[in-house]
């Protein structure tokens, strides 16, 4: 009877749609989902809904991964692009450093070679020098050593004159050469030659003195040493300070050894004090000691 009622309940025209739904509900069980509608009376099944879910997930799972992919690719692109220029121009930097490296080293073996060169030419100069040097060494030592012959032979010869003139009677005292010369700030050099030998060989004790004369008064010239030893020639060699305001007209030389006296006046022919010589008296060279010219 109800299904009877059921079947009045539905249109004409859909009667066999109706019946066939009852007729398939019925058959299934009990816990049955019923249709839903849209607004525009299309029905849409939530096995459907399911089904458009788990397509849009997929969709936009696979959206991420493939922006996953797409920004990994890209940063390794840029990764890649931005390594490949710093060790381009890192590459770069290092093959210009190297190039300067090279030229340096090569300028450096070139001032090694010229150094080298130079030290080479340096050292054969030397090795000439040394030669020439040798060379002359063993000449002055010939030289000297014909010299020391030459001094000894000369030696015994002035000894063999001495025995012979002592033995005449000796050679009396006597100067022999004479030399003042003026030096600056008011300063002069004497130098005299003396010779003297004595009947008996021996070295007698000479005494001289240096006395400067003018009309009114006299100095006498302190002498370094005051004495000497006289064995045959004898040079008095030294210097001395002219008082200041006198001006002398003679010098008068005294010498006494062995019991014997000499005086000797020379005339003072000298002018005032030397200005224009470079050296001072404390640079000029020591006293000469050669002989003097009669």
């Amino acid at each position: 009877m109800r299904l009877k009622s059921v079947l009045r309940l539905c249109p004409q025209p859909a009667r066999l749609t109706c019946q066939d739904s009852i007729s398939y509900d019925l058959g299934r069980s009990p816990h049955l989902s019923y249709p839903r509608y849209h607004s525009n009376g299309a029905a849409i099944s939530s096995h459907g809904i399911n089904h458009s879910q788990q397509g849009a997930s997929t969709l936009v799972l696979a959206l991420f991964v493939v922006a996953i992919l797409v920004t990994a690719v890209v940063g390794l692109l840029f990764g890649h692009k931005l390594g490949y220029q710093r060790g381009y121009y890192s590459m770069q930097t290092e093959a210009k450093q190297a190039v300067i490296t090279s030229k340096e080293a090569t300028q450096e073996l070139k001032d090694l070679r010229l150094s080298s060169k130079i030290a080479t030419n340096e050292a054969a100069t030397a090795k000439q020098e040394l030669e020439i040097s040798l060379a002359n060494l063993k000449e002055l030592r010939e030289n000297q050593q014909e010299l020391k012959v030459e001094n000894k032979q000369l030696a015994q010869l002035n000894q063999i004159y001495a025995e012979i003139i002592s033995d005449q009677g000796g050679m009396p005292l006597q100067i022999l050469g004479a030399r003042i010369e003026p030096l600056p700030e008011n300063a002069f050099e004497y130098g005299f030659d003396i010779g003297m030998l004595a009947s008996d060989g021996k070295a007698k004790r000479l005494k001289p003195t240096l006395t400067l004369l003018n009309n009114d008064d006299f100095v006498e010239v302190p002498l370094e040493p005051s004495s000497y030893s006289i064995e045959g020639i004898t040079r008095i060699r030294g210097r001395f300070m002219l008082p200041s305001g006198f001006k002398p007209l003679q010098v008068k030389l005294s010498l006494r050894a062995g019991g014997q006296e000499v005086e000797q006046l020379y005339d003072w022919r000298l002018g005032a004090k030397v200005d224009n010589m470079p050296l001072s008296l404390l640079d000029l060279p020591e006293v000469d000691e050669s002989p003097i010219e009669p």
